[in-house]
């Protein structure tokens, strides 16, 4: 019996000493789970959108004949491209415009009803944005160069002619955007835009006068 309960001993101690072996050496080590660290937005990147609002021209004429303001519904196209660095952005952006802007004046001249119109038809511009982003937010100034579109047209006896004519002009302005859903911005914007002292020639005269249109819109972008 010793000898069977011997042989127990021994069998168990081997088996202790191999089951001992195949265990890795010290405790397991603790590995804590990974996280998973959501992106962070940025304005980086290029857009395309469209907008519509309205503007309120002045033509102011040097000659001293008067003053003239048109105004009117607005609407068109955006395209541009941002680099933001921190908080700052920097970008670029042209657009462009079908313009409603119009002053009409119906007068009788020697019996005959005469119907005339000073016109915006469209404008477009290049230019420059920079401002600050608060997350998904984005206050900012702009400004750069603009192409302006002027029509003067008469209407009598039925019959109208008109003549027109684009003039380069400067701009200037600030607005807001803020993304509204994955890709889709909404801004809201603010541009001034001057000729300044210039010449145009309508209808065979020769207009020597400013305009100056002040303009206030809305529109949305889709960011790729």
């Amino acid at each position: 019996m010793r000898r069977v309960l011997l042989a127990l001993v021994s069998l168990g101690s081997a088996m202790t000493s191999a089951l001992a072996a195949d265990l890795p050496p010290g405790s397991p080590e603790y590995r804590a789970p990974a996280q998973v660290v959501a992106d962070r937005f940025t304005w980086t990147g290029i857009y395309v959108g469209a907008n519509a609002g309205y503007g309120t021209g002045m033509w102011t004429d040097t000659t001293g004949t008067g003053d003239d303001r048109v105004s009117g519904a607005l609407a068109g196209g955006q395209i541009g491209a941002n680099l933001q660095t921190g908080s700052f952005v920097f970008g670029v952006e042209g657009d462009f415009q079908a313009s409603w802007q119009k002053k009409t004046v119906n007068s009788v001249v020697g019996g005959v009803a005469v119907s005339a119109s000073e016109e915006l038809p469209w404008f477009g511009t290049a230019r420059a944005r920079a401002g600050f982003a608060f997350d998904r937010a984005l206050l900012y100034v702009t400004g750069g160069g603009a192409w302006v579109d002027l029509k003067l047209s008469g209407t009598a006896l039925g019959v109208t002619v008109s003549s027109e004519q684009s003039k380069m002009a400067w701009t200037a302005g600030a607005g807001l955007e803020w993304m509204i859903a994955d890709h889709w911005s909404a801004k809201i914007e603010y541009l001034y835009i001057d000729t300044g002292n210039t010449s145009v020639t309508l209808l065979g005269l020769a207009l020597n006068g400013r305009l100056q249109d002040q303009i206030g819109r809305f529109g949305v972008n889709y960011h790729f």
